[in-house]
């Protein structure tokens, strides 16, 4: 058996294998671990322990590449850079993936049930250091923000989603009254009011919401313009930003409450030139 560094013939094998077990998860379909995992070792000289933790590897990347993962799979860290190369080379050659599965949470949205909202990642819950310093570099590497910012159809399913929490929310509160008088902002008017949903509280306070949505975790990050960040300074006490995650499997979110910076980094990734 080898013991030296996966080659790139080894990790687009596994790679694929892996891809296979997670379209066969997502579908509702049984799969075999323990079979998968044979196959692989008549096709790669490598034991079955070293191919289960390279699954898990797989599943980190994944995870700092914002997109959904293998549950079985826990993510292991300390993968290799030829790795990520892998499973972006995956997804490059299979574009149809992203789009596939962001239908899934299209189906019944008008009837969804309400959101789990719970706490926003804090320092006291974070992973280990060297652990979160390899999946941030992943994600900045691979620039997941953007390419969440760039996907219209992940961001329009997440705001409808909200959208629908926000009704059932009001009707659930006895407040059908104001449910009927939420509005889809970005969609009505166009995203340049600085928040994408106008809701209310069940007491009538205003809501106005900005959706951020991922396929990824929790800690997946995400970009904000710098209209949204005005209004959210001008309207503290209306505006939050709702952040939804595993959105392709089971939707969960969180809100965050301006001065955004008490909660995440802010960092400049584009700057306006104007001449002198």
């Amino acid at each position: 058996m080898s013991n030296g560094p996966w080659t790139d013939a080894e990790n687009d094998l596994i790679v694929a294998d892996y891809f296979a077990m997670l379209s066969a998860d997502f579908a509702g379909q049984s799969y075999n671990k323990v079979a998968h995992n044979r196959d692989l070792q008549t096709q790669i000289d490598r034991n079955r322990s070293s191919i289960e933790f390279k699954h898990q590897n797989i599943s980190a990347v994944l995870r700092a590449l914002g997109e959904d993962w293998i549950p079985g799979y826990k993510p292991a860290q300390n993968y290799q850079g030829t790795l990520e190369d892998a499973v972006v080379r995956w997804l490059e050659l299979n574009p149809g993936w992203l789009s596939r599965i962001q239908d899934r949470p299209a189906m019944g949205l008008r009837e969804a049930a309400q959101l789990w909202i719970g706490p926003p990642p804090t320092l006291s819950n974070q992973p280990p250091p060297a652990e979160l310093e390899q999946t941030i570099a992943t994600a900045r590497k691979f620039d997941v923000a953007e390419r969440d910012e760039r996907n219209r159809a992940l961001g329009r399913a997440g705001e409808e989603r909200a959208l629908a929490h926000e009704k059932a929310v009001l009707a659930g509160s006895g407040r059908s009254d104001l449910a009927s008088k939420v509005r889809w902002v970005s969609e009505e008017d166009g995203d340049r009011a600085g928040y994408d949903i106008a809701s209310y509280a069940p007491d009538g306070r205003p809501r106005l919401i900005e959706v951020k949505t991922t396929n990824g975790w929790e800690r997946t990050p995400f970009h904000i313009s710098r209209n949204e960040l005005a209004v959210a300074d001008e309207r503290r006490a209306d505006w939050c930003l709702m952040r939804l995650y595993h959105f392709a499997r089971e939707p969960k979110a969180f809100e965050l409450r301006p001065p955004l910076d008490a909660h995440v980094s802010l960092t400049a990734t584009s700057f306006q030139a104007s001449f002198h």
